[in-house]
């Protein structure tokens, strides 16, 4: 019988291993021919040895400037919806972090500073002129705030879509587990796999209004990205220094002497249910001298795919009266 369990288990062992080399393989041959289409839709800079994107459109003296969440693998297309209701008053810059989107990896540091250093570097090199409206999603907020911290003369008001407070990221212990799996999954190709089912890039998406207000052209850039750059290792490393950097902020200058504008999501009328990110979200307008939230109904974490309407508004609001 011993024989028989050992014989089962070294057939099982050959077959997984045959499996997982074949998805890697799949994985492999798709991203080869998904880089011959992965164009950039702005323009690469040269920033710190590596290419930075940045895309960028519409006119006015004020610049808004995009920064998207952890894991957000294509900025531009996740903050699309705002682009019509932006673009004829100001002009929009959304960048891709090192390990997003377009941009190269760099492997590097991915401390707070770091990032704004490389943001500051871009935004110079490519032409953009400060003051800027800095809007952050998610862990956006921290590199929305600290480059406000570092070059206040920079930033003449913040945006804050569903982002943490550094308090929040700060008490939390990242979960560095997830961009491992993901990796895990992608190079052995069983994401790559799951697109070709029916409904799950929008299950996937689910978070993001499942891609209602996307176009199909942009959807598939939005799944190149995925399938390339999912749990890249600037991205990883990025999480896993999200409690540090978060530090980093606490240890810098606040109240912000900027405008903070907070939108946080009611999560379908269940945001009571977090009760840390509730309180936490409610205590973010602290961050500045003309802080506000405003919690937006029947939209969830990617609040902007829901309700770009409001987003657009409060951004707005921002514009100095010059500008208009």
């Amino acid at each position: 019988m011993w024989k028989r369990i050992r014989t089962i288990t070294r057939y099982f062992f050959f077959f997984l291993i045959v499996l997982i080399g074949a998805g890697s393989a799949y994985q492999w041959f798709g991203v080869r021919e998904d880089l011959k289409s992965y164009t950039p839709v702005g323009k690469l800079y040269d920033v710190m040895g590596r290419k930075m994107h940045l895309y960028t459109e519409g006119q006015g003296e004020t610049t808004v400037v995009f920064a998207a969440g952890w894991g957000t693998a294509n900025a531009y297309v996740d903050f699309y919806p705002l682009y019509k209701g932006l673009s004829s008053q100001v002009k929009i810059a959304v960048y891709d972090r090192f390990g997003y989107g377009y941009s190269d990896s760099t492997g590097k540091e991915r401390s707070i500073d770091a990032i704004t250093d490389e943001m500051h570097e871009l935004f110079r090199i490519s032409g953009q002129k400060p003051p800027y409206i800095l809007v952050g999603h998610s862990l956006g907020s921290l590199e929305a705030l600290r480059y406000a911290q570092r070059f206040p003369e920079e930033v003449s008001g913040i945006v804050l879509v569903e982002g943490g407070s550094p308090e929040y990221y700060a008490s939390r212990t990242p979960l560095t587990i997830i961009p491992y799996v993901e990796r895990a999954l992608l190079n052995i190709g069983v994401i790559r796999a799951f697109y070709q089912v029916d409904g799950f890039a929008e299950s996937l998406a689910s978070e993001r209004n499942a891609l209602k207000l996307i176009p199909d052209k942009l959807k598939e850039m939005d799944r190149q990205s995925t399938l390339i750059k999912l749990a890249d290792k600037d991205m990883t490393a990025e999480i896993r220094q999200s409690r540090k950097n978060a530090k980093t902020v606490l240890a810098g200058n606040k109240p912000l002497t900027v405008p903070v504008t907070v939108l946080t999501a009611d999560y379908f009328g269940k945001l009571s249910q977090d009760k840390a990110w509730m309180d936490n979200e409610a205590g973010l307008p602290s961050w500045s001298t003309a802080g506000k939230q405003l919690i937006v109904p029947g939209t969830s974490h990617y609040l902007h795919h829901y309700r770009p309407d409001v987003v657009v508004k409060e951004i707005l609001a921002l514009v100095p009266k010059q500008s208009e």
